[in-house]
């Protein structure tokens, strides 16, 4: 992804909602917003998948759903209407890119046209999506699902008659670290602009903000990170590196 100042590419996401899980939407946001914008979202399935396990993450993260009725028993009517969708975003100019959520090997011959098509095809999926629609793709991202953490029982609450604190500064977000892994590792010298982190945050998470986490700018936010280095280059800004990955080139 160039840091210059070039347009930045329309990407449309679009969800195989019969084949995947809800969990796996987030991390194909994520995927999807380093390689540009995220100008369509939209997920595809039969009625029983939308309106039972779906409906919830797809009004959360502001999916468009694409309900496809099945006129016969064994079609699935969703991917032809996915697949039909994406070639008309790209012949009518309002996509350059295409993020599809799926391990169907059925889209490995969409994913074979839009390329030769000159428009770039990422997928996210699972362990089980075979090599086929992996290699078919420019990019593919693995998803796996996260171990779920035992639940600890609540403390008991101590009577005190001392004033209570005040409020603690809340955590810092994992999601810098994660965004300046994922970004370094199209940079040559393992080095993002602070402002290219900036703009991806915001592709993932519109209210993100410095200040919800007691920093006045998102600088002084990423220098608090112990395992981040931060630079500024009087010319082109702040810039941030892995402390590991500098001291491996040092």
């Amino acid at each position: 992804m160039s840091q210059g100042g070039a347009r930045e590419q329309r990407v449309a996401v679009m969800v195989d909602c019969d084949n995947t899980t809800p969990e796996i939407l987030e991390y194909a946001l994520q995927m999807a917003a380093q390689f540009g914008r995220v100008v369509v979202r939209r997920g595809y399935g039969n009625h029983s998948t939308l309106s039972n396990r779906w409906q919830e993450a797809l009004v959360r993260l502001a999916f468009t759903p694409c309900l496809q009725y099945q006129y016969a028993s064994g079609k699935n009517t969703a991917d032809i209407a996915l697949a039909l969708d994406a070639l008309e975003l790209m012949f009518d100019d309002r996509a350059d890119a295409f993020c599809l959520v799926t391990s169907d090997s059925d889209f490995a011959y969409l994913c074979r046209k839009v390329k030769e098509s000159g428009a770039l095809i990422y997928f996210v999926g699972e362990a089980k999506t075979p090599e086929a629609l992996r290699h078919a793709s420019d990019q593919f991202f693995e998803w796996s699902p996260a171990p779920k953490a035992p639940t600890a029982a609540p403390a008991p609450k101590l009577a005190s008659s001392k004033a209570e604190a005040p409020a603690a500064k809340p955590p810092l977000p994992a999601a810098i670290p994660e965004a300046v892994t994922l970004l370094a590792q199209q940079a040559d010298d393992g080095r993002v602009s602070l402002s290219l982190v900036g703009h991806y945050l915001k592709r993932t998470d519109p209210a993100f903000t410095p200040r919800r986490f007691g920093f006045g700018t998102l600088s002084e936010l990423a220098a608090a990170y112990p395992n981040l280095s931060v630079t500024k280059n009087p010319a082109s800004g702040h810039w941030v590196s892995l402390k590991v990955a500098a001291s491996k080139k040092g």
